[in-house]
């Protein structure tokens, strides 16, 4: 555990005046605020779970570049969205599997937003493919599934009838009709600000964990 908190809450204040200011121009006149506030830390935190990530699964990765790498870049896609507001109003880091391409991989995720912190893992939004994948695995393992996902509340969208190709009784069905396979577990803004976060992240991590592991293996990849 760091001897000091890795975040301040500057984040938080920093977030909620985005929030107020979605625009270009107050962001280039605190740009530099949100590197030292929010960026630099956010890759001090990453360095320093990459061993914790370690001994949960040599196979997910904990990537400190400032671009491209576990931290998400905060400007928005608003080509296909009704709102034109340029930046997130969150941080989020994922720590993907190694095969895993995009946000829809299996993954631990961290994010930051006032009144909203939370770790996520497992799999979220997935392609038609991997999502039957892991249904399939979830139909032909019962036993397993209920294992990875005890004590654990699964989060996301789900379908209002039995997907095609699965038998409409399988004792599984509410879970087989999701389409996302996350869970949750939230974090206070001050266990974020404290010098105990890396200890809090990594023990929601490790409850996470045998969901993670179950996505993964359902998808033929190593845990």
């Amino acid at each position: 555990m760091p001897a000091s908190a890795i975040f301040s809450p500057e984040v938080f204040t920093f977030l909620r005046q985005l929030k107020r200011n979605n625009n270009r121009d107050w962001f280039a006149r605190n740009k530099e605020r949100y590197r030292s506030v929010i960026v630099e830390p956010a890759l001090t935190f990453i360095s320093g779970f990459a061993p914790h990530l370690e001994k949960l699964s040599p196979h997910f990765v904990a990537d400190a570049r400032p671009t491209r790498g576990s931290l998400f870049r905060i400007y928005r896609d608003t080509r296909f969205s009704p709102d034109g507001a340029p930046y997130k109003t969150h941080v989020g880091i994922s720590f993907r599997h190694e095969k895993g391409k995009d946000v829809h991989a299996p993954l631990f995720y961290f994010h930051m937003e006032p009144g909203g912190c939370f770790v996520g893992g497992g799999v979220w939004h997935p392609e038609t493919p991997t999502l039957t994948r892991i249904r399939s695995a979830i139909a032909g393992e019962p036993k397993a599934w209920s294992r990875a996902r005890q004590k654990l509340e699964l989060a996301g969208d789900s379908l209002t009838r039995p997907p095609k190709g699965f038998d409409a009784d399988h004792p599984c069905m509410e879970d087989l009709k999701r389409k996302d396979y996350i869970a949750l577990v939230s974090l206070s803004e001050e266990q974020v600000c404290s010098a105990a976060l890396m200890r809090d992240f990594s023990a929601a991590c490790r409850k996470l964990s045998p969901l993670v592991e179950f996505t993964t293996r359902a998808l033929g990849l190593k845990y």
